[in-house]
């Protein structure tokens, strides 16, 4: 699509995440403070310090967001949404939008994966919906249609449409998409993010080939998933 746009996104952490981190740091140091000045022993300041420590680390894991470009011609090339694993590859009915078969491409994500998602083309945004619905475990079949989930289609420069699902799943309750109909869009730049497990659908054409197998860990924005015809 002619020159690619690159945003540079400079952040280590996520946006997502930085006032929840922030807020939740200066409470730790607080109550720290208060335990470390209000006991006469250290015992209650160093429990507190490694059970609450330890969470608040886990949270700064979840939310890092590592800078990346794909290196590399992005012409009808299919790139990872997402960090994680592939669960499904096969053909799918979708009967939502496109009312036929499509080569459906599914990432896992778990508590320990990067959360932040990339757009898998480069192509226009063409509608972007949002699903209210269940909380199943986001690695069931069922969770593809009924839990809670995002559709985004993209019109890739081939004139093809593909469609990312952003799914909640059991414990991911909040599902956040930053694609907006009729903009531009780019594989490297951010299409959302989604606290905790969850997992990302990508449907497309038949004539697609898949490029990874199943149970094969991914990294978003640079692990190819497919390439069109």
């Amino acid at each position: 699509m002619g020159e690619r746009i690159k945003k540079l996104k400079k952040i280590r952490i996520h946006r997502e995440g930085t006032n929840e981190l922030l807020l939740s740091a200066l409470a730790l140091i607080i109550i720290a403070a208060l335990l470390w000045y209000c006991f006469s022993t250290t015992i209650p300041f160093w429990i507190f310090i490694v059970v609450f420590g330890t969470a608040w680390m886990m949270a700064l894991n979840f939310y890092r967001c590592p800078i990346r470009y794909f290196n590399g011609d992005t012409e009808k090339l299919v790139v990872a949404p997402a960090d994680g694993k592939i669960v499904v590859i096969e053909e799918a009915e979708e009967n939502e939008y496109f009312h036929d078969k499509r080569l459906m491409i599914s990432i896992f994500m778990s508590p320990l994966n990067v959360h932040a998602n990339w757009f898998p083309v480069d192509g226009k945004v063409k509608f972007v919906h949002h699903q209210n619905g269940n909380y199943h475990k986001a690695w069931l079949p069922k969770a593809s249609e009924e839990n809670e989930h995002a559709d985004i289609m993209i019109t890739t420069p081939e004139g093809e449409d593909v469609l990312v699902r952003q799914i909640a799943g059991a414990m991911a309750r909040r599902i956040v998409t930053y694609a907006k109909p009729d903009e531009d869009c780019f594989i490297d730049e951010h299409l959302g993010f989604i606290k905790l497990g969850s997992r990302v659908d990508v449907y497309l054409p038949l004539t697609a080939r898949p490029c990874v197998t199943m149970n094969q860990p991914t990294t978003g924005d640079q692990t190819v998933i497919a390439k069109m015809k």
